[in-house]
């Protein structure tokens, strides 16, 4: 087939319910095929499928692999042209898959793309997992065109022309499937949250470009599997923010060093000066990124919020448990997307539609 539209699903059944027919749906009369992958859900879910949507072919994990294991153990058994990887929770209109299709067709240096990403509660506005296309900032901040912090735009055509970002969500993501497996899918240490970030920044390092396509546009729930108040997603977001840092910024720092694209040394600096000095600029940027992480634990433990506290210190204890080295390609290029500022003063300060206009 050419394109396989894969949910990954945990406990989702009402969501499957409400949202699978019309996905299905929007899927006939395309080279499309939608597939379940179960990570060894305990509602019912993989009997539920069976029963209701027998049309649907399923993968049963044997036990829940997380976002990151789950999508890459279903993604081993499927042939297709394109991976979409699409969430439980987002219910799609008509029409929402062919322009991802065209694009990735038309730009053969594309290797993934996505569309605009907006609230199902709140149609007219964007969601906060993606909006249109993410961003992130010196330290490691994500944040998206149409989301700085909690802040969240009206979606009023601003960003209605196809834009190269760093990262697209993994809510509903299409990846080359090709690209997928020469880089080895998702990064299984990040279990969920920020995985897909790290996916689309590899991507970039090797000289492809990620994509918002706003012909195309979901409505996301959010939520579905954590929820925003969990200790336990708190810790997943602060130590995978870690380990996205310690396996792009030693690239990063080389390929702008290095200068113009496949030019890999400065003038009287060899190739292993500049990785030294690269890496050693990255862990400088990453210490920098845990002292402010120790700021916001100890603003939680003030607050009262003593398990978010905790939450912070074992983040930090599981970083240095499964860091290691990130790998500098031979020719890296630098990301679009990248975003020189801190976003939290600004963030903070931002009033208004169309906030991220203000940022450059």
């Amino acid at each position: 087939m050419k394109v396989a539209v894969v949910i990954l699903n945990y406990n989702t059944r009402e969501y499957l319910q409400k949202f699978l027919p019309g996905l299905i749906a929007s899927c006939e009369g395309l080279d499309a095929q939608v597939i379940a992958a179960d990570n060894a859900s305990s509602d019912g879910s993989a009997a539920f499928l069976r029963a209701q949507f027998p049309e649907v072919p399923l993968i049963l994990l044997e036990e829940n692999y997380g976002f990151a294991g789950g999508y890459n153990k279903a993604l081993q058994s499927i042939e297709a042209e394109y991976f979409v990887l699409i969430n439980s929770d987002i219910e799609v209109p008509a029409g929402w898959l062919s322009p991802l299709i065209e694009w990735m067709d038309r730009h053969p240096r594309c290797g993934a793309c996505g569309p605009k990403l907006l609230s199902y509660a709140q149609r007219d506005h964007f969601e906060y997992a993606g909006a249109a296309g993410g961003r992130i900032d010196r330290y490691g901040y994500p944040f998206c065109r149409g989301r700085v912090m909690q802040q969240v735009e009206m979606d009023h055509g601003q960003y209605d022309s196809p834009a190269n970002v760093l990262w697209v969500s993994g809510a509903c993501l299409m990846v080359r499937a090709s690209l997928w497996k020469a880089l080895g899918g998702l990064d299984q240490r990040f279990f969920a949250h920020m995985e897909e970030i790290d996916l689309c920044w590899r991507m970039q390092l090797r000289g492809w470009q990620v994509t918002l396509v706003p012909d195309s546009q979901v409505y996301h729930i959010g939520g579905g599997t954590l929820p925003n108040e969990s200790p336990f997603k708190l810790r997943l977001n602060f130590r995978n923010n870690l380990l996205l840092l310690e396996n792009n910024l030693p690239a990063t720092f080389f390929a702008q060093m290095a200068g113009s694209p496949g030019h890999d040394v400065l003038p009287g600096c060899d190739r292993a000066s500049l990785e030294r000095k690269a890496r050693k600029k990255a862990r400088r940027r990453i210490l920098m990124r845990m002292l402010l992480d120790g700021c916001s634990a100890l603003v939680y433990l003030a607050s009262g919020r003593r398990s978010f506290y905790q939450a912070v210190l074992q983040a930090h204890q599981e970083y240095r448990r499964l860091r290691k080295a990130g790998e500098i390609p031979p020719h890296p290029q630098v990301p679009e997307g990248l975003y020189n500022g801190w976003i939290v003063p600004r963030g903070l300060g931002l009033l208004g539609k169309n906030a991220l206009a203000k940022i450059k």
